[in-house]
């Protein structure tokens, strides 16, 4: 009987010391990758660059030739009103 007990103390002590050992390596991985996952702290989030600057403004007889083309477009079924609109506004505001 000494001899059973020991092998199964034994036993106990392999598969206790291989499940702590196992506990400690999953936890250090987990860490590890909840690290990689988290922004460095000097690492900004991504932002858009900034909008190109608008082209200087065009002359008054250039801008109505450029209107009369929209309208010319529109009336041809090229350009929907809802576009048309969008670019006459753009054209305007410049």
């Amino acid at each position: 009987m000494p001899g059973l007990l020991r092998g199964v103390a034994r036993t106990a002590v392999v598969a206790g010391t291989a499940t702590a050992v196992s506990n400690r390596v999953s936890r250090r991985q987990a860490g590890r990758w909840a690290q990689q996952e988290q922004p460095y702290p000097d690492q900004q989030a991504y932002q858009p660059p900034p909008p190109a600057p608008s082209p200087p403004a065009a002359d008054s007889g250039d801008m109505i030739e450029q209107l009369t083309r929209l309208a010319a477009l529109k009336d041809q079924g090229v350009l929907t009103e809802a576009e048309f609109a969008a670019q006459k506004a753009r054209l305007l505001s410049s």
